[in-house]
């Protein structure tokens, strides 16, 4: 008899156990398809009664409800800001464009030593803020979605000796030696924008590298992507720093000295990342540093 009750309370426990887990494997699969359909924005309440199920969804239904308000809110603030610099950026342009006009007319005038000082002087910081209003436009045409990228095969060679071109005369002027290594191959790019980023890692290149020092432009290809490296021999960035300096108008400590705003590293990293590339930066302090554009083949 006492085998016999030993028995049936050994199936009575596993009937108890088998039917926790499959109320166990049950909750779990809803809270999955909750999940999937939280993540597809296909939510909804399915039960309305006083249980723990219906009342979690219940409570996941207003968290998301509360969570889409926020991001709408988020994204319409964000416009709202891509706007106001948009349209400051397209007012500025014609004035500025005049500011250099009539500068460049003062500067044909015969002028004193002082007077002709503070005009070159004036064209100058004209000429950076004219660069500032143009990469702010830039940037906020990407980030709006307003300009499209067209990205197409074709040879690196060509990206890199134009891109090279536009430093060339910076280089000499600060005795630095600008290398371009022949390459061969090809990727898939749009090549205005791609030469736009190359240009911003040139610039900081040039900008930063002390006299004496050397800059080279090489490639590096790979099975899916083609890197185009611009190393230089500049003081190198600190490793706590490198994780920031691709956000917009971050410079780093041992920069404030130097001419730039900090945008052309944060447009560098959009355009590649609206043509399915990326850019990556590899640096010791006091030995240089290498950044890296990564085009897809």
């Amino acid at each position: 008899m006492t085998i016999y009750v030993c028995l049936a309370a050994a199936l009575a426990a596993a009937v108890v156990i088998i039917y926790d887990r499959l109320q166990t494997a049950r909750t779990m699969d809803r809270f999955e398809q909750m999940l999937d359909e939280a993540a597809s924005g296909r939510f909804e309440v399915l039960r309305y009664n006083e249980s723990r199920m219906s009342s979690i969804e219940s409570r996941m239904a207003d968290y998301l409800a509360a969570a889409a308000l926020s991001a709408q809110e988020l994204q319409a603030e964000r416009d709202k800001i891509k706007t106001l610099i948009s349209d400051i950026a397209h007012q500025t342009r014609t004035p500025i464009a005049n500011v250099l006009l009539y500068t460049q007319l003062l500067l044909e005038q015969e002028l004193d030593t002082d007077s002709r000082e503070c005009a070159a002087a004036l064209s100058d910081q004209a000429e950076r803020l004219k660069s500032l209003i143009d990469t702010l436009i830039k940037t906020s045409r990407l980030e709006s979605g307003t300009l499209d990228l067209h990205p197409r095969q074709g040879e690196l060679a060509p990206l890199l000796t134009s891109a090279a071109a536009q430093f060339t005369h910076a280089a000499a002027e600060k005795g630095l030696s600008l290398t371009v290594l022949p390459c061969g191959d090809t990727a898939v790019f749009d090549l205005k924008w791609t030469r736009e980023a190359l240009c911003n890692l040139l610039d900081n290149a040039v900008k930063y590298t002390p006299s004496g020092g050397k800059i080279t432009l090489s490639v590096q290809p790979y099975e899916l992507f083609c890197r185009v490296d611009v190393c230089d021999t500049g003081p190198g960035i600190p490793e706590q720093e490198r994780p920031r300096i691709f956000q917009r108008f971050y410079r780093a400590e041992n920069t404030w000295e130097s001419e730039g705003v900090g945008v052309g590293l944060y447009l560098t990293r959009q355009i590649m990342e609206c043509q399915g590339g990326f850019v990556k930066v590899y640096s010791n302090v006091g030995q240089g540093s290498m950044f890296s554009l990564f085009l897809p083949k």
